[in-house]
């Protein structure tokens, strides 16, 4: 049974036609219709992490010149990083530790090009939610983008950055498949307050998961935006699992 079979049966079997949530694309993502999923215990089963990592990109696959592999110890450091103020969480990270919805399940990646010390990183992270959290997550994701638009701070173990503007960026071009999208551009000052930084953050919601892409690349760079051809690549994958 795939992934996308499942929370089909696991929405009809727990929900109304009312609770069926619509599709969102475009920058920034916009709805296809007016009907706001809700969160409540009515809505689609999570997924376990089983099915979680046999719907993720597998250590060594390959999308172009880009690499997938697992993370050696406990996913990227910014899933410890916290927020100020604390409505901006959802923009800096939405690790169960630090923000307000504790995922069922959850399994990252990285994704990079093998060798190249400068160049495009790619935080790829599937989290599967229960009792229409998923929902939450992007609702206090779409409001901490219009809050905190004209910045934030970030705060670290040992330091703090600061974000001088979040901004919508455009959707990728699947996320009319999606049931939310939602995109941004962060412009940060470097830690020693002196270098505009650059980094993206793209999370897209199918029923009881979302698929998180966050993108920098060191240096003063602006990278243009998550690849496309990674996030089409492991939406595909989750899609067909």
């Amino acid at each position: 049974m795939t992934i996308a079979v499942a929370m089909a049966l696991g929405a009809t079997a727990c929900s109304s036609d009312e609770d069926s949530p619509g599709g969102r694309g475009g920058p920034g993502g916009a709805s296809k219709d007016d009907k706001k999923p809700s969160a409540s215990a009515h809505g689609p089963k999570a997924l376990s992490e089983a099915r979680l990592k046999a719907a993720s990109f597998t250590d060594g696959q390959t999308v172009g010149k880009y690499t997938a592999s697992e993370y050696a110890l406990d996913g990227p450091l910014g899933d410890a990083y916290t927020a100020d103020p604390a409505g901006c969480q959802p923009l800096v990270s939405l690790a169960g530790e630090v923000s307000d919805h504790h995922p069922a399940a959850q399994v990252q990646r990285k994704v990079d090009i093998p060798d190249e010390m400068l160049g495009i990183t790619v935080d790829v992270t599937l989290r599967s939610y229960s009792d229409g959290d998923a929902a939450e997550v992007m609702k206090a994701l779409g409001k901490a983008g219009k809050d905190c638009a004209g910045g934030f701070t970030e705060e670290r173990a040992l330091a703090s950055a600061k974000y001088l503007k979040v901004e919508p960026a455009e959707a990728p071009d699947f996320a009319a498949e999606a049931d939310e999208a939602e995109a941004y551009r962060f412009t940060i000052l470097d830690v020693k307050g002196k270098l505009k930084l650059y980094e993206y953050l793209t999370v897209v919601r199918s029923g009881s998961t979302t698929l998180a892409f966050r993108g920098e690349i060191p240096g003063t760079k602006d990278m243009g935006g998550i690849p496309q051809d990674v996030m089409t690549a492991q939406w595909t994958k989750f899609r067909a699992a």
